[in-house]
């Protein structure tokens, strides 16, 4: 049984006993079924977002992370499944349609200590570069958006960690995903 702490539309801070029977306080978000993250493939290209997350920045971890599209199902759109959410955020945030998509994980936890949220990970093939809308920068959040070669990404991560950017952890699961396949 968990208790709300804090509420807020987006966010709750809740608490639930854990085995010591000591409180475990964490973070749940009350307006999400889910939560979809999309890695975007083009032929040998992979398409990254450079992000500014506010609470990195406030706890100096970073000023940039390297995230990908990603988004809440169901929040905006009522009713929404995993399928309708990894198209809409790919649309609305890389301007992109996908040819083909593959989920890859259902449940991964990026921060199982600390929040409930977990994520379904999934690829979208992309047959098309061409940008069909204006991506959104979600409310100043996504600054850039680079494509990188498959060969090169371990080479580009590696420098982009030594520049002190933050890499998220749904981001090298999904290229996990990839790699495991051989595509990579």
């Amino acid at each position: 049984m968990s208790k709300i702490l804090y509420d807020t539309k987006y966010l709750q801070l809740k608490s639930t006993e854990s085995k010591t029977e000591r409180p475990w306080v964490y973070a749940h978000r009350p307006n999400a079924s889910d939560v979809v993250v999309i890695l975007p493939v083009y032929g040998e290209e992979i398409l990254f977002l450079i992000e500014e997350r506010p609470p990195l920045q406030a706890e100096n971890r970073g000023k940039y992370c390297i995230g990908l599209p990603a988004g809440l199902v169901g929040d905006e759109r009522k009713g929404e499944t995993i399928e309708d959410a990894i198209k809409a955020e790919l649309k609305e945030e890389a301007g992109l349609c996908a040819g083909k998509i593959e989920i890859k994980a259902h449940k991964s936890a990026g921060s199982s200590g600390c929040i409930s949220e977990t994520c379904v990970i999934a690829i979208a093939y992309i047959n098309d570069k061409t940008i069909i809308s204006k991506p959104v920068d979600d409310g100043g959040v996504i600054i850039g958006r680079i494509w990188v070669n498959k060969k090169d990404v371990l080479n580009w991560l590696n420098k982009k960690d030594e520049e002190g950017y933050v890499i998220s952890s749904h981001t090298l699961g999904a290229l996990f995903y990839l790699f495991a396949e051989g595509k990579i």
